[in-house]
């Protein structure tokens, strides 16, 4: 689909060249050659009036400088057009004989005029000239060009506006904070950059209003909660207080969580240049001790950049998901591509139904709720994993292996130091 920037230069230039080729068209007629009747017709009157004059005053012949001679041979003769330019003398009443010799060069014709007798007077009479093709092409190609570069900078100047909402969705950075851009340029394009500045605003406001209702509301759970499990403590029933207990440590874990993700919102650590392989043989390691299946295969050596405790947040949720859920977990760092490192946590668990897969990194989501009973968590270890890499500078993508079980694939950029 092409771009209205596009479409509209493609306009201007096809009508740049509708006018071209009519002023060509026009110009061609004011240029063109003298019909071949009216060339004849001037060759007649001249011919017939060099031979009344030689008739009279044959010494003329020497002052005027016209060679006189016999009558040319038959192979000087350019037979055909002899014959139709003398009919046509004929029927306009011209009686002197006009031979029409080959010519000497393109713009020129020979003529041998009849005076009396053996006696014959040579001509050169000038011809049409050539069609000055080359000049005109020339000189509308230039005309065509300087068209051209005006339609496109016209063109560029009106769509600026609209390409400044490009580069502006382009810019949204991963927290979706929209950078401003400058006020500069034509009316149009700062009246443009003043709304999407003043727009950028009021999103940045109410997105760091919301992040700031989450963190408040998760904390302020903590207060209440507390004075549950207190009381909690005193049901008599066993498991009665199990009950409640397992229902407060969830919640619990659930503000905790929000708290969580709300800070990797608008977490702006410093970037380091980070080992990805010694962070992943950390994960494994502390992983295991907690009796989970997680192994590894071959890790190469590369330096990414970003923040190290955050990235290992990020990758140890995404493992822990796919030991805990997928039934074992399997990572491996082999190769970089395109000039990013390449992580892959492959499980042999159920997967996921493909209409599900996007939503996976969505907050609390789960793709069975019967399993929140026996599985604890809740459902933002995807969600924070994916805030944490994307503000890295990666991406996270997850999907069904053909043999069974989850293929998530992390990309991080590897570091230009590396």
């Amino acid at each position: 689909m092409w771009s209205l920037r596009t479409r509209f230069t493609l306009l201007l230039v096809v009508a740049v060249v509708l006018v071209l080729v009519a002023a060509a068209f026009v110009t061609a007629q004011l240029l063109r050659k003298p019909a071949a009747a009216r060339f004849n017709l001037a060759i007649s009157e001249n011919a017939e009036l060099a031979s009344v004059l030689l008739r009279a005053d044959p010494a003329a012949a020497a002052r005027l400088n016209i060679p006189i001679g016999s009558r040319p041979t038959e192979d000087r003769i350019d037979a055909f057009p002899t014959r139709l330019l003398n009919a046509d003398r004929m029927n306009k009443g011209y009686t002197s004989e006009l031979l029409l010799l080959h010519d000497k060069g393109p713009n020129a014709r020979n003529l041998a005029v009849h005076i009396d007798g053996n006696r014959w007077a040579f001509l050169n009479f000038p011809g049409p000239g050539p069609f000055p093709l080359v000049p005109l092409a020339a000189y509308l190609t230039l005309v065509a060009a300087g068209m051209i570069g005006i339609a496109v900078y016209a063109s560029a100047v009106m769509m600026r506006p609209l390409r400044i909402l490009d580069e502006t969705i382009a810019k949204i950075r991963p927290d979706g904070v929209i950078p401003d851009i400058p006020e500069t340029g034509p009316m149009e394009v700062r009246t443009t950059a003043q709304t999407i500045n003043r727009l950028a605003a009021r999103l940045n406001a109410a997105i760091s209003s919301r992040m700031r209702l989450v963190a408040a509301a998760g904390h302020d759970l903590r207060t209440p909660m507390t004075r549950m499990r207190l009381r909690a403590e005193f049901v008599a029933d066993a498991d009665e207080r199990q009950s409640w207990l397992k229902d407060l440590d969830e919640l619990d874990h659930i503000a905790d969580s929000a708290i969580r993700l709300v800070r990797e919102e608008v977490s702006n650590a410093a970037d380091e240049t980070v080992r990805l392989d010694r962070i992943i043989e950390e994960i494994v390691s502390e992983i295991r001790e907690t009796g989970l299946d997680v192994d590894h295969g071959p890790l190469l050596p590369v330096v990414v950049t970003g923040a190290p405790f955050a990235l290992k947040r990020a990758i140890r949720n995404l493992v822990i998901n796919a030991a805990t859920h997928g039934e074992g977990a399997c990572l491996s760092l082999g190769g970089i591509a395109d000039g990013d490192a390449v992580l892959t946590i492959c499980d042999n668990g159920p997967g996921i139904p493909p209409h599900l897969l996007d939503r996976v990194f969505e907050p609390f989501f789960r793709v069975d709720q019967a399993r929140r009973q026996i599985v604890p968590g809740a459902g933002l270890g995807l969600a924070i994993s994916r805030e944490i890499i994307e503000n890295n500078g990666g991406s996270v993508a997850i999907v069904n292996r053909p043999e069974g079980g989850l293929l998530q694939t992390v990309r991080l950029p590897v570091s230009l130091a590396d």
